[in-house]
Order: C-alpha cells, then structure tokens, then sequence
C-alpha cells in the first residue's frame, strides 16, 4: 500500500461538523435561510445525531451565507445551547443572549459598547432585550437568533417551575412573532421532538406554535447524501451497504462509521470484522439509548414489537407466535409515523399492509438488548402498555415470547449477524491505493 497524502480523519466524531465540512440538507438550509431574510422563526427538529447542531454551525458561519449570495454584513448572529445555561431560567436566557451579542460585535466596537450598556442597566428580561433590538434595527442590523437544544427550556427543575416556562414562553413567542421589535429578529430552534410535544398543553385562550415557527424535521441522509459524506474514503459499493444497513442514514453513526473504517485504511491495516463492530458499538452505543429513552411508552412498546418479529427471521426455528402485530401497527400509525420520521424505523407496503423495520441493524440489536436485559418487574409494568395496544390474548403471546427470549439467550444470533454486509464486505471493503 502506498501512503496516502491525506493523514488526518475527514470524519468527525464528538462535535458539531464544522460548515466547511458539512454535507447534504441542500433544501433545509434554503429553507431556513428564507425564514431569516424575511425575519421568520423556524423550528428544527430530530432525534439524535441527526445534526442538529451542526446545522445551525453552519446559518451561524457568514462564509455559508456568501457562499449562497447572501449578505451577512447587517447580521448580527449569536449561537447558545440551552445545556449550558446553568441553572436554566429566563433570566438567565436572556443575559446570555445579551452577552453573545455583545461579543458578536467585537468588529464593530462601537456598537459593540452601546450593547453593553444594555447589560449594564441589568435589564435582562425580554423588554431589555426588546430595548437593544430597537437599537439594533435603527442601526439597519437585525439579529439571528440560533437556539440549540430548545427543550432544555421546556423541563421544569428547581427554581424553575411549570409555571415559570409558561411565562417564559409567553415572552418568547411575544419578542418573536407579535412585538414590534420582531422584524429585527429572526429565531431557529432545535429541539429533540416537535415543540407542541414538548412544551406546556395548549390553552383555549393560547397560540398554537404553528403560529410562530415554521417545523422543519431534519430527516435522514438519502442515498446521494450518504454518498457524499462518505465520498471521502474509497471502498467497495458492498461496503457502502453495510454501512447503510449499520447506520441507515443518521449522520453520526455515519460519521463514526467512516473515523473508524478510515483509521484502518490510514494504518494499512485490514480490519476485523468482530473489532470493527465491538469498536461501533462501543462507541454509538449513547445515541441508541438515547433514542430510547426519547420514545414514549408506546414507542417504546412498539419498538419491541418490531425486534421481536425482526428476531424471529434471524432464528434458525420459529419460536414464538406474536399474532397479528400488522393490526398493532395498524392502529398507532401516527407513534410509527413519528419513530419514521426521527429515524428510528422506516417502513414498506407488503402485499397491501404497511411493515416495518429499524432502519439501522444495531438500533434492532439494542432493543433486543434490552429486552433481554429486562426483568420480571419491569415485564409486569409493560404488560399495563400491552393492554393499550392489543388484545388480552395477544398481550399474553408477547409476554411469553419475551420471557423465550431471557430462557434461550444463547440462541440469539451474535453482533456480527446484525453487522452482516458490513462483515461480510469488510476483508476486501477498502480500497487501498
């Protein structure tokens, strides 16, 4: 093998992708664009890994809006997570927003110093915010507003109760869609699940969040974005499919995927199949407990149902009998609609019936997990859920097939069998030049 002249990774893993590196969401990105030249809201939302982050790295970069003919000379963009605001409340919020502001103008002092009196006069609430967004528009700026991690403001903690994100949010949709103030400013929040599932129920007297923001899932990579993220390395259309089959097209299981295969292909070394999957589940094993844990109790129920029947086809024999689970999904199509759209599972017409898988090997791999890891207790806290879902019968299938499973582990087929393409495509996978 010749040595190959690039010898860094070009994949990234434990960080947002930075926008020189960013790959695909050609229609998400002119989108959101269009909402803040217009000083419109949007709202993204999607599971984990699915790039939220480094989406909204890449509005905050004013090479990405030159890049696309867009002038960001009379932006004025600030970014926050709402993680790191510590302990969150609006207070809070809106000084660190004011404070980003402030440092956001270090080209331009003095403006730069006229902010900081706003800060000085400690009026950090959303009318002291209101106040140096007046100041900003008279200067012909406007402020881009990017929010990560949304729904940390929508978890109540103490010192910051139910009724405090109520008026939090109050003052937010206020300052963003009804104020004066609001052609000075354009917000993009991300959030986990879709706002009007995470946020407090709406009051007859309330507006409903579609009146503020426009929603703009961010879904999977398709086939000619995954080709391009993974464009970088050389390797066999075979490989390529096992990777899909592993990580379908959730950006970060891609992007750990390719560090480790490319790790391989820098060292010269022909990668093991068994490592490469020890090593992959090693290291994305949070983002599909973290699916889990985001799913509600009937996702989570119906999860199971999908890994029990995707189990069945990998068993030499037939096992256990679940019935009809078609007539299941049938009837909690929106739940499945919504695992679909975050990634989770995705979905085919057989023979007139909508079926439905995990759209990533290891994701199944993980429930099947984690229904072997379960115990009595927690079997008997489910069968509550089965009865919401099914009929007492059919409850009764599930439950013995589950309890199958934790009596007959050793016949549950081995890591390698959920990585099969990629196994299979692995010794000879990588072109090395």
């Amino acid at each position: 093998m010749t040595e190959s002249p690039i010898t860094q990774n070009p994949f990234i893993v434990g960080r947002p992708v930075p926008p020189d590196c960013f790959a695909g969401r050609t229609s998400a990105i002119e989108t959101a664009f269009d909402q803040i030249l217009s000083r419109s809201n949007l709202a993204i939302w999607g599971g984990p890994g699915i790039g939220k982050s480094s989406f909204l790295e890449l509005l905050a970069s004013p090479k990405a809006w030159q890049l696309r003919g867009h002038d960001p000379s009379s932006a004025v963009i600030v970014l926050l997570s709402c993680l790191s605001i510590t302990p969150f409340s609006a207070v809070n919020f809106w000084r660190e927003i004011m404070l980003l502001t402030q440092e956001a103008l270090e080209k331009e002092p003095v403006l730069q110093t006229e902010v900081g009196k706003f800060l000085e006069q400690g009026n950090t609430t959303k009318d002291g915010l209101r106040s140096m967004l007046r100041y900003l528009g008279k200067q012909n700026k406007f402020l881009v507003l990017l929010v990560d991690d949304y729904d940390a403001a929508l978890r109540s903690q103490a010192g910051y109760s139910d009724s405090d994100i109520a008026v939090f949010l109050s003052d937010c949709r206020n300052i963003a869609s009804h104020s004066r103030e609001r052609q000075f400013l354009s917000m993009v929040v991300t959030s986990l699940r879709r706002l009007n599932e995470l946020g407090p129920k709406l009051k007859p007297d309330g507006s409903p969040w579609y009146n503020h923001y426009l929603f703009q899932p961010l879904k999977p990579f398709d086939e000619t974005e995954v080709a391009a993220l993974l464009g970088c390395m050389p390797m066999t259309p075979a490989l390529r499919d096992g990777i899909r089959e592993i990580a379908d097209g959730n950006p970060a299981l891609l992007q750990n995927a390719g560090h480790l295969l490319y790790r391989e292909l820098r060292t010269g070394h022909i990668p093991n199949a068994e490592a490469f999957a020890k090593d992959f589940q090693r290291t994305t094993v949070h983002y599909f407990e973290d699916m889990w844990n985001l799913a509600s109790e009937i996702e989570q129920t119906l999860m199971m149902l999908i890994a029990l029947c995707g189990l069945k086809g990998r068993l030499h024999k037939k096992h256990y009998d679940l019935g009809d689970t078609n007539l299941v999904f049938s009837q909690k199509e929106r739940e499945l609609t919504d695992l679909e759209e975050r990634g989770v599972v995705i979905s085919q017409m057989q023979d007139s019936q909508k079926s439905y898988e995990f759209a990533s090997s290891m994701m199944e791999w993980w429930v099947v997990k984690e229904i072997e890891n379960s115990t009595e207790e927690t079997l008997h806290d489910r069968q509550k859920g089965f009865l919401n879902l099914m009929s007492h019968k059919q409850a009764e299938n599930v439950t013995k097939a589950i309890r199958w499973l934790w009596q007959h582990r050793e016949e549950v087929p081995s890591i390698l069998e959920w990585l099969g393409k990629v196994s299979a495509a692995l010794p000879k996978g990588l072109i090395q030049g």
